[in-house]
């Protein structure tokens, strides 16, 4: 709460000449000794603010320094705020939307008019979520190490990591750590954890920022082409693109486009029963039939 108290404070000292350290105390909830400490901090990091004592003195910023004021227009503010109520709806709080008002104390209209951008970050497992956040959030702020069972295709392992980010990438959530079972910087996907634990301490090393990419998460392994019903162009769209296919001479759609991996392009073709034909590559056209004649022989016993 240390930086967010420095932010409230810097906003409100811009946008009036000068307020009282019990004022502040006040607002903020803390004792004056501690918006002291704030205003010191304040000065090394490079704002000249001053105090001045007796009748109708108090805390300022220097005259004749200058800090543009509008720097956040009343639409910069708004878009933040849509922001910071994203991060709400995955805890379950409005302290992030608390900031932002804290932000423009004196300026309402800074915060007027209704939203007009409504950003939901949760998920069906925000009651299982949510708390896995906080969690390693804290594990973060406090350097301490996570312990969790971790459930991948290649099947289940116990882990240790040093937690660096959390990351919110493709509808999903996902940690950025230092595994010690793998010795590198892996991407964890938080519903894939389970038995998550603060269990230490560690000293946090230099973190690259982890390469969300789509070549390097999602490497383009298969072409794929297929023929698909011309009643689903709607889906062809959402998932992929309006140019992701063309219309054939007889309504069709030829759609086109690159895989990370064959299980994916299976369960893809399949999801559209009989509204889709595998056309290219060829030897999966073999896997796709064997894998629906395995479904046929499971559930009709022949």
């Amino acid at each position: 709460m240390k930086l967010d108290r420095m932010i409230g404070i810097l906003a409100i000292l811009l946008h009036r000449n000068r307020v009282t350290a019990p004022y502040l105390a006040e607002k903020f909830e803390v004792s004056r000794r501690t918006i002291n400490r704030d205003i010191e901090r304040l000065c090394m990091a490079g704002i000249p603010v001053v105090t001045t004592r007796g009748k109708g003195g108090g805390i300022s910023i220097m005259e004749g320094y200058r800090i543009d004021r509008t720097l956040l227009t009343s639409s910069d503010m708004q878009a933040i705020l849509a922001g910071l109520r994203s991060l709400d709806s995955v805890s379950g709080t409005r302290r992030y939307a608390q900031l932002m008002e804290r932000l423009a104390p004196d300026s309402p209209g800074l915060l007027s008019g209704g939203p007009h951008i409504l950003i939901d970050l949760s998920s069906w497992y925000k009651a299982s979520l949510a708390p896995k956040i906080e969690r390693i959030h804290q594990a973060i702020e406090e350097s301490r190490l996570v312990s969790f069972s971790y459930h991948a295709p290649s099947g289940e392992s116990d882990r240790v990591a040093e937690p660096y980010d959390l990351v919110f990438q493709w509808g999903g959530w996902y940690l950025w750590a230092w595994c010690r079972l793998r010795e590198d910087f892996r991407l964890f996907k938080l519903n894939r954890m389970t038995g998550l634990e603060l269990c230490g301490f560690f000293e946090k090393r230099e973190a690259p920022l982890p390469d969300l990419s789509q070549e390097k998460v999602f490497p383009h392994t298969y072409q794929v082409k297929a023929r698909i019903a011309p009643e689903y162009r709607w889906r062809l769209i959402e998932e992929y693109g309006a140019d992701s296919f063309a219309v054939q001479a007889d309504g069709s759609l030829l759609f086109a486009f690159d895989f990370a991996d064959k299980e994916t392009i299976i369960g893809w073709i399949a999801s559209f029963g009989g509204g889709a034909e595998l056309l290219e590559p060829a030897w999966l056209r073999r896997e796709l039939a064997q894998f629906g004649d395995n479904i046929r022989k499971k559930h009709l016993g022949t």
